[in-house]
């Protein structure tokens, strides 16, 4: 009877020790399918002009760092269930918590990025650029020297990677700690300024023209898209906050961290799937209609059917989608003499 209690004791004890571990194995491997599976649609909807563009390539690399981070997540986590007296060498598993930690900097600069398309740098007065990103840029350096301070006094508590993952050694480095909770403070700050900003910006600039059916859909599609992407990223940043003042454990706050860097890449590709659907889309319409009207030999395109249509939307940073003001202002000067100046204020 002992033997048998002896022997649930140690399945109990093996077993609470792995649950950490298999968390984080399930929520790696799920969210790096989803994102797997969403960049092939990316791949499959995008056009050649759309895959030249540099937003399109940060949002595939950023789509890569986080799948990087999700290998990385099983492999550490992997290694501990299966062998957890030989775990992953010490640079291996600081890999993966610099890939936890460090892209949300990465996406949040995406983020910011989208400004440019409202301040292009080539027609913007240098003092209105520096008073515009001088808030962003000086709060993402102040992120990086908190996160480099937090990831310093994790490297001191433990030489090998078995004493890394010492209860003792998370709890210690885990629990109300002023770096963390500054680093999550301020990333809510920095998009906060980044959406509200934007957002406001383009209500000003596009005002004129917004009451307008086809328009005015695309500005709401914008809004709506906007505040979801800066929304569910919000919210885990609050969790974690809440978890890192009042929870001891690390482990719930751990995979909030994990998973919050998913559903900020996810949340830029759905917006970049959006985007890349509807230039799809539109271009085999005017496919179909230049097959079905031949242009004639004098006439060039018969009202102007297959012109580059000149009402998009760029797709630029981690959670949102940016409308380029000025292609929409010459857009809209074409149809509507209200809007006639829109591009010459950006």
């Amino acid at each position: 009877m002992s033997s048998v209690t002896g022997s649930e004791i140690t399945i109990n004890v093996f077993i609470d020790q792995i649950r950490p571990c298999f968390g984080y194995i399930l929520a790696g491997t799920a969210c790096s399918a989803c994102l797997f599976t969403l960049l092939i649609i990316l791949f499959g909807f995008s056009t050649k002009e759309s895959r030249h563009r540099l937003v399109f390539q940060l949002n595939v690399f950023a789509i890569c760092v986080a799948l990087t981070l999700g290998i990385l997540a099983c492999l550490t986590s992997g290694k501990a269930i299966v062998d957890p007296f030989n775990q992953v060498s010490k640079s291996v598993y600081m890999t993966s918590v610099v890939f936890s930690v460090y892209p949300p900097l990465l996406y949040d600069s995406i983020l910011s990025s989208r400004l440019f398309a409202l301040y292009p740098v080539a027609s913007t007065p240098s003092l209105t650029l520096v008073k515009v990103f001088a808030f962003p840029f000086c709060i993402k350096c102040a992120r990086v020297v908190v996160t480099t301070l937090w990831l310093k006094d994790y490297i001191k508590t433990g030489i090998t990677t078995l004493t890394l993952v010492q209860p003792e050694n998370s709890f210690a480095i885990w629990y109300r700690n002023p770096n963390n909770t500054a680093e999550w403070t301020m990333q809510i700050m920095d998009n906060l300024y980044s959406v509200s900003f934007f957002l406001y910006n383009l209500h000003i600039r596009t005002s004129s023209v917004r009451r307008v059916g086809g328009i005015s859909e695309r500005i709401r599609q914008i809004f709506y898209i906007s505040v979801a992407n800066f929304v569910f990223p919000l919210l885990f940043n609050i969790a974690q906050i809440i978890l890192v003042t009042a929870d001891r454990s690390p482990y719930a706050g751990s995979l909030l961290v994990l998973v919050n860097n998913f559903v900020a890449v996810i949340g830029v590709l759905c917006a970049t799937l959006w985007f890349s659907g509807s230039e799809w889309v539109r271009g085999h319409k005017e496919s179909l209609v230049d097959d079905m009207f031949p242009p004639g030999p004098k006439s060039g395109r018969a009202n102007g059917v297959g012109k580059r249509n000149e009402n998009e939307i760029t797709v630029i940073g981690r959670r949102s989608v940016t409308l380029d003001t000025a292609d929409f202002a010459r857009w809209g000067g074409d149809k509507f003499q209200a809007a006639s100046n829109i591009s010459d204020e950006v």
